[in-house]
């Protein structure tokens, strides 16, 4: 099944190198949608943000971040991020393609993820300052943990897709980027529940 999957989604995502041309308000920023297949499950590796952390604390997200003067483009500013959050080479990196660039509501960020094939069983170096855990979870179930949930945000209630999946709840901007990746692989499930 997850070979299946993998052999046709280059050609359901966006061309990586024309992504940037895609214009999203906020400060440019990328992540990287890191794939590997375990027990032939395709599975995605999330990160859990230090608490202390002044934006989007204690959240599960994709590794990557803001881009540096330095980067040559959006795909360096994933794979360097990456890097410094989990360790991951970028030669470890297989590039498949890219999503829908989305943005962040509360803290103005313009999100452009790529879409990345690695190698099973990575020896992970989570950044302490940054990264409190990182988490490989199976795509199937993180699908089948869909919900549109009432959550708090700053004191203020928010109806938003989630997705929880092994006591971790999965919104926001990471949300929309784990949607429009499940919707390309038809892991997207047929009745959405709401809590």
């Amino acid at each position: 099944m997850a070979g299946a999957q993998l052999t046709r989604l280059p050609e359901l995502l966006l061309e990586p190198g024309r992504v940037g041309e895609l214009e999203v308000r906020g400060t440019t920023a990328a992540v990287l949608v890191a794939l590997f297949v375990r027990d032939g499950a395709l599975h995605a590796v999330f990160t859990e943000r230090q608490r202390e952390l002044s934006r989007h604390a204690g959240e599960i997200s994709f590794p990557g971040g803001r881009r540096d003067p330095e980067d040559a483009d959006l795909l360096a500013t994933a794979l360097r991020e990456t890097h410094e959050e989990i360790g991951l080479a970028s030669g470890e990196v297989t590039v498949l393609g890219a999503l829908q660039p989305t943005s962040t509501i509360a803290t103005g960020y313009a999100i452009y993820p790529f879409v990345g094939l690695i190698a099973e069983a990575q020896v992970w170096r989570p950044s302490r300052r940054e990264v409190s855990q990182v988490l490989e979870l199976e795509l199937a179930s993180v699908a089948g943990g869909y919900a549109r949930r009432q959550l708090r945000r700053r004191g203020v209630p928010i109806r938003t897709d989630t997705y929880s999946v092994d006591g971790h709840v999965i919104w926001g901007a990471t949300a929309r980027i784990l949607g429009d990746l499940l919707d390309r692989l038809a892991l997207t499930p047929q009745a959405r529940a709401t809590v």
